[in-house]
């Protein structure tokens, strides 16, 4: 086996285990069924607004920290997760809403609580239709997995649970007819014992909201209570379960960024009230938490250089996940007025948006809330690249091009040196096969004579697997920005391929929709076969990448070799159309790259010669000649 087809093979097992382990650990796109409501027992507990309830799924309000001098966990109300009794989900949905009016947000905020429990993603839609729903980001208690934002105060040392502001607290609209832009809203409650508590929402055009909470200390003697802000999810949602994609609770403490998915939320230390789990950590400064989905967020910001508790809480009983951070207890002397101010981000993870949070607001780490992955130094710069890249072009499918041909531009050097290295080697075939002549039967004498040739000639026989080792890292980067990236999503390129987050749609078994019948369904058997337009284009070009050398002599590695680009198309066939782009875009500048260098040091592939002969069929060999010729037996035809 001369060194070229040598190179030439492990180039090709080394593409194929990679792509092979990465279909294996990460199978498709199925997704998790989540689990169905718990039935839970009612628990009494206070209602924050005053008087008793019997709860049975609504967050728990952090505990009245004990001391004013130090930000304290947040704790389980009595009784466990406080929830809303049976008739609150009713009075929740009575109760009075003011609307929400953004260019990338609509729905409502409830009186009841003062929650943002109602938020749909203009922009957005769940699937291709125009016509279909908006992706819902916010719903209240009594839809299905409840998700919603509440704010309020625990009572410190001496003052009553009742006399501070909870999820059950029906509000006043103070000021403020709508939640836009231009229009804050200024919600009141009047406790009835000399404290007044005031909540301004704010919104910008995108998804980042501004809450302020002040306090009015009316009575004659101080009271101490620390602000808090709660992330409520009602039940597992439904996840994309993919080990290359963290959802679940997302957290920046200090600049250290935590990543806890819902499987592990139930192994969190047993909290010391409310028959859960909970883990709480104290950030000094510049910190942030929240849940993260694939493509959508809702996360509580305190403001850069506050410090706060931050506190994980699941609860077995009632399947509610929580995130809460709970302000430094403040004293608010008589005639005094405590205030404190936070940001909620509800909305999608756009790269350019979060970032502008992230510069413009000082949100520390929060382009981070975006998963890119262990090689986060790849894809970074390569979706910059790309949405650089986009902005001048307009189509995310161009500019994937673009960015393929940028990248092999970057790369060039390294690969031109091996370009150039199979080029010599295969002006060294020649002498080579003159060596194995002279040699015979001796291996070592063989080897050594093409030790000299290569040393003599200046040429590295491994080098012709340099692009591909090059090309690897950038496959998966790719692949990490084309699956997670939110602008990929039902992103469209050209005529049948309207989503490069998605398969290619299109269906060799109804002649790409020639017959009037559907393309086989993802959980049909007949799946694997139903290769679209894409996928056949990337064989071809994997095919035709062979045919600039021709056929190894070895039957073993002819068969290799003949079978690595229909293998390569079937397992790449249920990736994401624009991954497949680039393959094939990469594949038809290696081909014109290694064409021209190849031919620039005077070897020019026979290419079309090397496709008849892959096309001309076997001769007969000897032995099945003589056994054609062989004499019949007796009482046999021939």
């Amino acid at each position: 086996m001369d060194d070229q087809n040598k190179n030439l093979i492990l180039a090709a097992v080394l593409s194929f285990m990679v792509i092979l382990t990465w279909s294996l650990l990460f199978p498709g796109t199925d997704k998790t069924v989540p689990p169905a409501d718990q039935t839970t027992a009612s628990a009494t507990a206070t209602d924050q607004s005053g008087g008793t309830a019997t709860t049975a799924d609504q967050a728990a309000a952090p505990a009245a920290p004990s001391t004013p001098t130090a930000p304290q966990s947040a704790a389980a109300a009595p009784g466990g997760a406080a929830a809303v009794a049976p008739d609150s989900a009713a009075a929740l949905a009575d109760a009075p809403r003011v609307p929400v009016k953004t260019p990338s947000l609509t729905g409502t905020i409830s009186l009841l609580g003062g929650r943002v429990d109602d938020l749909s993603l203009v922009k957005y839609h769940e699937t291709l239709d125009p016509n279909s729903p908006l992706v819902r980001q916010l719903s209240p208690v009594g839809s299905d997995k409840a998700y919603y934002a509440l704010y309020g105060w625990s009572a410190g040392a001496g003052l009553s649970p009742d006399a501070v502001p909870g999820p059950s607290t029906l509000w006043t609209l103070e000021a403020g007819t709508e939640l836009t832009p231009t229009t804050p809203i200024k919600l009141m409650w009047d406790n009835g014992a000399g404290l007044i508590f005031h909540r301004t929402f704010s919104v910008d055009d995108n998804y980042m909201f501004s809450v302020e909470q002040s306090v009015e200390n009316r009575t004659a003697s101080p009271v101490s209570l620390a602000a808090y802000g709660i992330i409520a999810r009602h039940g597992k949602p439904a996840t994309q379960s993919f080990y290359i994609l963290h959802e679940g609770v997302v957290r920046m403490e200090d600049g250290k960024l935590e990543e806890i998915t819902y499987k592990k939320l139930p192994d969190l230390p047993a909290a010391t009230a409310g028959g859960g789990v909970a883990e709480s950590i104290d950030v000094k400064s510049d910190g942030w938490l929240g849940f993260t989905d694939k493509y959508w967020m809702t996360t509580l910001v305190p403001q850069p250089g506050d410090s706060f508790t931050s506190t994980i809480r699941y609860n077995k009983a009632t399947d509610i996940y929580q995130a809460e951070s709970v302000f430094p207890t403040q004293t608010v002397a008589p005639g005094g007025t405590a205030q404190a101010q936070s940001m909620l981000f509800a909305g999608a993870k756009e790269w350019e948006t979060i970032r502008h949070y992230q510069d413009n607001l000082g949100i520390k780490g929060f382009i981070d809330s975006i998963d890119w992955g262990w090689f986060f130094f790849l894809t970074k710069p390569i979706f910059w690249l790309l949405h650089t890249l986009n902005g001048f072009i307009g189509n995310m499918g161009w500019s994937i091009v673009a960015l393929t041909i940028t990248l092999k531009a970057i790369v060039l050097p390294l690969a031109y040196k091996s370009y150039v290295s199979m080029a010599k080697m295969k002006e060294l075939q020649p002498q080579m096969e003159e060596l194995r002549k002279n040699a015979g039967d001796d291996k070592q004498a063989v080897q050594m004579g093409m030790m000299k040739l290569y040393k003599d000639n200046k040429v590295n026989p491994a080098s012709g697997c340099l692009p591909i080792l090059i090309q690897i890292p950038i496959f998966f980067s790719l692949y990490k920005v084309i699956f997670v990236t939110i602008e990929l999503r039902h992103a469209p390129w050209i005529g049948w391929i309207r989503d490069l987050s998605a398969p290619d749609p299109s269906s060799i078994l109804n002649f790409f929709g020639l017959l009037p019948f559907a393309a086989p369904a993802a959980n049909s058997p007949l799946h694997i076969i139903s290769l679209g337009v894409l996928p056949i284009f990337l064989g071809l070009s994997m095919w035709l990448q062979q045919k600039l050398n021709p056929a190894p002599t070895d039957a073993t590695q002819k068969m290799v070799f003949a079978w690595m680009p229909w293998v390569f198309m079937f397992m790449l066939g249920s990736f994401a159309s624009g991954l497949v782009l680039y393959w094939i875009t990469n594949n038809t500048i290696t081909f014109t790259q290694q064409y021209l260098i190849m031919r620039s040091h005077g070897h020019s592939p026979d290419v079309f010669g090397n496709i008849r002969a892959s096309l001309r069929r076997k001769p007969a060999t000897a032995g099945a000649t003589a056994a054609a010729n062989k004499p019949s037996k007796p009482g046999q035809k021939k």
